[in-house]
């Protein structure tokens, strides 16, 4: 748990002095009865407890010990000066105050309250009966009690407000702690999309524009030309595209993407299927019914990922995509006829897993389906308003 800063530890101790003005009650006696040793005694008092209140004040960790040899001082300097002071029942009183802020445990506080109380009226009936210097009247030995139970009750809830505001604030830190994390792995995974997959277009474009370039026919500079055109309008919208992702825009929409993906594919020499002829598939394969805007974002960005991986690292001449909705379940299938030499699974995987599994869903990823080549990513959403629900209601 975060700690109270420095600077607050400061304000706080300099504010702790301003208790320590309850010291002009040690001088009440005096005042009303000028004796030497009733002066002598009470500057003594005073300076020994102005160095225990230093200590206490100086160790400003709670549950430190010295806060407690400094506590038990401050009321044993009360046991001693009493019966001979009646203003030294402060001492009483700032033992009581201190404690709620150095021990956390309610139990251990009431105690300890309660042994302090005995040990006042203890005292109080042993010095009652006894004339002169030494004598505690009863007046006083109540008052001393009184006080210790108002004042000490007073701070036991001072001190629980002042933990629990530490606690929020404690926890209001980590919470920001872990939202700029979250936030940073965000930009991360949305770059690693965005910025692998546009790469790749453009070194597919310009490796082939340098192609066109080197044949030399008469139509090719024009191809090549159309070419970096294609990778300048390419750059440009990848820069937009970082911009949105650092703003929070998570992906332009899945029909978008799938006309991107096609593009793509058609670059790297793939023909893109959209293939809807499967028991249960979807009208309209590009533009599955019923998606959310984070489930579109999610397999928008999945799709741009299986995309990626196929033109980056697949031998591949064809790609298969298709929605089936089926069992409750909605289901993209990315496949392709390639070759995969990727052993374990990078970011891209990983951050399409995570995407996929923060809203419920599953993706599995399968190879050497057809003649022990090619790739297969299944991706499965539950359908939150399954067939014949809708009808139901209506």
């Amino acid at each position: 748990m975060p700690t109270i800063a420095p600077i607050t530890k400061k304000r706080q101790g300099n504010s702790a002095w301003v208790w320590f003005a309850y010291t002009s009650f040690l001088f009440i006696d005096p005042l009303i009865e000028p004796r030497l040793y009733l002066w002598l005694g009470t500057i003594a008092a005073f300076f020994v407890f102005l160095g225990i209140f230093a200590l206490y004040v100086r160790a400003s960790d709670e549950g430190s010990p010295i806060r407690f040899w400094m506590i038990a001082a401050t009321f044993v300097l009360g046991l001693i000066t009493f019966p001979w002071i009646g203003g030294a029942s402060t001492f009483f009183v700032y033992a009581a105050a201190f404690l709620p802020f150095s021990i956390v445990s309610l139990r251990r506080v009431f105690s300890i309250f309660l042994l302090e109380v005995l040990l006042v009226l203890a005292e109080g009936y042993i010095f009652h009966a006894h004339a002169g210097i030494f004598h505690i009247g009863w007046p006083n030995t109540l008052i001393a009690i009184f006080l210790m139970g108002i004042i000490g009750g007073g701070n036991v809830l001072f001190a629980q407000e002042r933990r629990a505001d530490r606690k929020l604030r404690a926890a209001l830190e980590e919470n920001l702690a872990l939202a700029a994390v979250a936030e940073r792995e965000r930009i991360a995974r949305d770059l690693h999309d965005v910025l692998g997959h546009t790469l790749s277009v453009i070194v597919l474009k310009a490796e082939l524009a340098g192609r066109l370039i080197n044949r030399g026919d008469a139509s090719d500079p024009q191809r090549a030309a159309a070419e970096i055109a294609d990778v300048e309008r390419i750059a440009r919208t990848a820069l937009a595209e970082v911009r949105e992702a650092i703003g929070g825009y998570r992906a332009r929409g899945l029909t978008a993407e799938i006309e991107a993906a096609r593009l793509t594919l058609d670059a790297a020499g793939v023909t893109l299927i959209l293939d809807s002829d499967t028991a249960g598939v979807d009208s309209s394969p590009a533009t599955p019914p019923h998606l959310s805007a984070a489930e579109e974002t999610a397999l928008a960005l999945a799709l741009r990922e299986a995309v990626t991986n196929i033109v980056r690292h697949a031998r591949a001449t064809t790609c298969r995509l298709h929605f089936i909705t089926e069992d409750n379940h909605r289901r993209l299938v990315i496949e392709d006829n390639g070759e995969h030499t990727i052993a374990r699974e990078g970011n891209g995987l990983r951050g399409m897993r995570e995407r996929i599994e923060s809203l419920g869903g599953h993706l599995s990823l399968d190879r050497g389906l057809a003649c022990d080549h090619g790739t297969r990513v299944v991706i499965e959403l539950p359908l939150r308003n399954p067939i014949g629900t809708e009808v139901a209601a209506s």
